[in-house]
């Protein structure tokens, strides 16, 4: 079977010379002294990305909340509302909510320093920008679900929890469309992806009574627990982070359709600390920031940071992956009208397999 790396979803390209943000950005950012980031990544992931720029430009105070897609989103609208300041940046992995507030004209234009080693995709505009390459899979415990189980395609997960109903019953896992921005994302993208086969997966988990959250945490514990099984549409980065710690947790990408996630970031208008926030811009998509990241099992989006993410994340066979472009496209799913009806039929099979 012909296959390929992970990695190059980026391309093959030659070193791309580290350019350095202007020392003019770097006096403006110390003298607003301070940086507010509302992010979807957990706080302890992000400690090593925090500690790095802190050390790199002392002087700023940064400020991180860390919550889910959803609030993260809703959050900053109401306060943006409101007109009494919110956050300097916004990281977050629910891509089409992001766009949404390009779109809405939230995002301020700025082409960082790092622009160069990207890809195109991963790009929008320089309002919105791809900060990751991360696949989303199926996790599973090792001790408690048999090899001959271990699904490798969305079909062969479908079959499972149906051919295995009663053992798979209440064992399943995966995000809630309903109240997480990047489960109904990632479900979505997988329509678009296989829509037959996607609804057919529905079917099969609604029959199996999977459970279902707004957190990638509590799904991996439980799961490392063996209160549940398998859990599909996670993303592998914290998967292969945990993994380090608890050998109990199994990573699958799906050979079918593999869904390529990245962190997109955005400097709000309002921003009051707008140099702060584009000094850390141009740090995260550094080397040294995606270095940063990398060791946090989050696969560097840079185009010359390839052998980082091989490490990482191996092979597919060629055709399996599905990057998710920082782009318009992602805000067809967030019309209103499309928006209920795609949740309606999503309740529609969960409650009728």
């Amino acid at each position: 079977m012909k296959r390929r790396h992970f990695l190059l979803l980026t391309a093959a390209l030659p070193a791309v010379a580290q350019a350095q943000p202007a020392a003019d950005l770097i006096a403006a950012a110390r003298k607003e002294g301070r940086l507010s980031i509302y992010a979807t990544t957990d706080a302890a992931e992000a400690a090593g990305l925090l500690d790095a720029f802190r050390a790199t430009y002392p002087g700023i105070a940064v400020e991180y909340a860390d919550q889910n897609s959803t609030e993260l989103y809703n959050r900053f609208i109401s306060e943006a509302a409101a007109g009494g300041g919110s956050a300097d940046f916004l990281w977050s992995s629910a891509m089409d909510l992001q766009l949404k507030l390009v779109q809405d004209g939230h995002a301020l234009e700025y082409r960082s320093t790092q622009t160069e080693a990207l890809p195109a995709w991963a790009n929008f505009r320089n309002l919105a920008y791809g900060t990751t390459a991360e696949p989303v899979g199926f996790v599973y415990n090792t001790r408690l679900v048999a090899e001959a189980d271990v699904p490798r395609t969305h079909a062969a997960l479908t079959r499972l929890a149906t051919e295995k109903l009663d053992a798979y019953r209440g064992k399943l896992t995966s995000y809630d469309p309903e109240r997480s921005g990047v489960g109904y994302l990632f479900i979505t993208q997988d329509a678009k992806a296989d829509e037959k086969g996607t609804w057919a997966l529905a079917r099969a988990i609604g029959r199996a009574q999977a459970r279902l959250y707004t957190s990638s945490g509590a799904m991996l514990e439980r799961i490392a627990s063996g209160e549940h099984l398998i859990g599909f549409n996670l993303l592998a980065s914290y998967a292969w982070e945990r993994r380090k710690k608890d050998p109990s947790l199994g990573v699958v990408l799906p050979t079918d359709h593999t869904l390529v996630m990245s962190r997109v970031a955005l400097i709000p208008k309002a921003a009051r600390s707008p140099n702060a926030a584009k000094l850390f811009l141009d740090f995260l998509l550094s080397r040294p920031g995606q270095q940063a990241l990398a060791e946090r099992s989050m696969p560097p989006v840079r185009t010359d940071m390839q052998e980082v993410t091989q490490k990482l994340s191996g092979d597919l066979p060629a055709g399996a992956l599905r990057p998710i472009p920082v782009g318009p496209e992602l805000l067809d799913t967030l019309n209103a009208t499309k928006r209920l009806r795609f949740l309606k039929e999503w309740q529609t099979a969960l409650r009728n397999g």
